[in-house]
């Protein structure tokens, strides 16, 4: 899908999300066609002729400014993460030739290695934008180990949730976790929509997925920065932890992400269980390297 069918689809989607109601604007209680506004009622509430808005929802961005973008978020209603993907999307309409792309890292860097080896108690990994696990700590690798079986190599969280059945049973909240991948992914096509890595990605599991696809289509977009997941270890039991995204500046493309246990909780419990399974494995692996053949 080219940039102008990506932002006419999700202005379509976003305007279908706010009803009138919402918007503040009068019904007069007469049959609607359209669930959520109007073309003409984004229009009026952004300020804006409905010729202008008519065009931007076509996908004709060609010099809309930032004003006008502003002016439409708030009648949409968009928040941080839609308001970002749509400059996202307008910015690359406006691209007088395909950009120069900077080439994310594929490696980690030894200090950040480094780093992540120091949290014992935290598991912790490195990604990319299209969710490729690059590093992670022993604490992270046990965590993570069914997906680690992978053979296709980096693993890959959105490819391990919607094409290995084994993450139903993993993730405790699957249906959640799923929006929130795609949503992550569908951010990431907007701020690079000339990753080719990306793009097959996107094709795979549109392919192999209905369950993908579908939430692919609906263009929901979302930062994925903090909160809690649970899951279901197959050697610890059910843990719920808080995760954090913190993106290296150095780094461009590439986050940190952490999980941690409640102080005292049943689940911080399993997971020095998890850790203590993680260290003996490591000590073994260690052993098998250096003993003679």
């Amino acid at each position: 899908m080219g940039t102008t069918e990506e932002i006419r689809e999700f202005l379509t989607t976003r305007r279908a999300k706010v009803t009138p109601e919402r918007a503040g604007l009068p019904t007069f209680g007469r049959h609607r066609r359209v669930a959520g506004l109007r073309r003409e009622e984004v229009a009026l509430v952004a300020g804006i002729s409905v010729e202008y808005y008519t065009r931007l929802e076509r996908g004709n961005a060609r010099g809309v400014s930032d004003e006008v973008l502003d002016a439409v978020s708030r009648a949409l209603q968009l928040d941080e993460a839609e308001r970002a993907h749509l400059l996202d999307l307008v910015r690359t309409a406006n691209e007088e030739r395909l950009p120069r792309r900077a080439v994310v890292p594929q490696r980690v860097r030894p200090g950040i290695a480094r780093i992540l080896d120091a949290m014992s108690d935290v598991a912790a990994f490195v990604h990319n934008g299209r969710l490729d696990i690059l590093y992670a700590n022993g604490l992270a690798a046990a965590l993570h180990s069914e997906q680690d079986r992978d053979a296709v190599r980096p693993p890959n969280s959105a490819r391990f949730l919607f094409l290995d059945p084994r993450a139903r049973t993993f993730y405790a909240d699957w249906e959640t976790v799923a929006h929130d991948v795609v949503a992550a992914l569908r951010g990431e096509a907007g701020r690079n929509p000339y990753d080719r890595a990306l793009s097959d990605l996107v094709g795979l599991l549109s392919t192999r997925s209905d369950e993908f696809r579908v939430r692919w289509a609906s263009h929901d977009v979302r930062f994925h920065r903090s909160g809690t997941k649970r899951f279901h270890h197959s050697l610890v039991g059910d843990l719920t932890l808080a995760y954090e995204s913190l993106d290296l500046p150095a780094d461009e493309g590439l986050t940190i992400v952490t999980y941690s246990a409640e102080p005292g909780s049943a689940s911080e419990t399993r997971l020095r269980e998890l850790a203590r399974w993680s260290a003996t494995r490591a000590k073994l692996t260690e052993a098998e390297a250096t003993t003679p053949a």
